[in-house]
């Protein structure tokens, strides 16, 4: 399978109380495994930097992690970026 990471940007419009966000985790969370059974959740973290939800994912099918992230926009209200990755010893034995 392949990993991937998606970096989500919640929307400052998305709830007007932080205990709001608890249910719209769980919807999206509910959503992707319904919709998406080929993507496999590895790790999420919650982040203060330039975004606020790391996602660790994998997938044999890059489509289901696209329809994830298309996921994660509507119902979470985020903007997201998705990046393939490779972990660091296979990266190393390519060069």
């Amino acid at each position: 399978m392949a990993t991937f990471i998606i970096l989500s940007r919640i929307s400052p419009e998305a709830f007007s109380d932080p205990f709001e966000f608890k249910k719209i985790a769980e919807r999206v969370a509910s959503k992707i495994k319904s919709e998406c059974p080929g993507v496999v959740w590895k790790e999420s973290y919650a982040t203060t930097g330039r975004f606020d939800v790391v996602d660790i994912v994998e997938s044999d099918d890059p489509k289901e992690i696209a329809k994830a992230a298309m996921i994660i926009r509507s119902y979470g209200h985020s903007t997201t970026e998705t990046l393939t990755g490779t972990p660091w010893k296979e990266f190393l034995e390519l060069l």
